[in-house]
């Protein structure tokens, strides 16, 4: 994969483009762990000449983008054929049906149920992890609970180390954020190690440390975390 030149981050002072001229446009923040899934299907597919990154100031938003684009005013969003659509968990799916490249769902029927499971299971897992970042005691029994049904999970397919075996797929991709930033945040605020007594977390964690598609959109950890502290209202 070519090193991408990454666009610079527009705001409040950023003219408007030129919107709806068959450019087909995925509008992040590079610190967005939300946007940063799209990015990584973008990538993970090949999509880098077909699908633009448009990068957005969340803290100074151009006007613009509410007011032309996306009306939600939020990211990710995606422009394509004329329409915008959002949310992160419907465009991974959106990008890998509607684009080229390697398919990022499987097509064993048992491995395509389980990642319909673990793609619902996000959001559930990522409201039980941060539930012990904003509290003041212990690491909960709730995201405990969480991070040992993830290392459950990843014990189901033996054939690699991914949650569907031997294949990069969009359930990777839908927490490697999530985790990413956690792992952050737990050691640093709860001094605890997400991958302590957890093996397969963290033969999972080396393992798409290893590709590309996800480690080009990784940010500075210390940056993730004064942002995180800073809206959390964590000293």
């Amino acid at each position: 994969m070519a090193s991408e030149v990454l666009p610079p981050v527009l705001d409040s002072t950023s003219p408007p483009l030129s919107f709806f001229d068959g450019t087909t446009r995925l509008y992040i923040a590079y610190t967005c762990p939300f946007a940063q899934r799209t990015w990584i299907a973008r990538n993970a597919k090949g999509l880098q000449e077909k699908i633009k990154l448009v990068a957005i100031n969340l803290q100074s938003k151009p006007v613009w983008y509410k007011e032309k684009v996306y009306p939600e005013s939020k990211v990710p969003s995606l422009e394509h054929n004329n329409q915008v659509k959002g949310e992160s968990l419907d465009l991974l799916k959106y990008i890998n049906e509607h684009f080229e490249g390697p398919n990022l769902l499987p097509e064993d029927p048992a491995k395509l149920e389980f990642a319909e499971e673990m793609l619902a299971y996000t959001d559930t897992f990522s409201k039980a992890a941060y539930s012990s970042i904003i509290s003041k005691g212990d690491v909960s029994e709730d995201s405990i609970a969480a991070f040992d049904k993830i290392e459950a999970s990843l014990s189901k397919f033996t054939d690699g180390p991914f949650f569907l075996g031997g294949q990069f797929s969009l359930v990777d991709i839908a927490y490697a954020p999530f985790i990413e930033r956690f792992q952050i945040f737990f050691s640093d605020i709860k001094n605890y190690d997400i991958t302590k007594g957890r093996p397969n977390l963290a033969s999972w964690i080396e393992e798409i440390n290893k590709v590309e598609a996800y480690t080009v959109t990784k940010q500075d950890p210390q940056v993730l975390l004064v942002q995180t502290k800073k809206r959390l209202g964590i000293a």
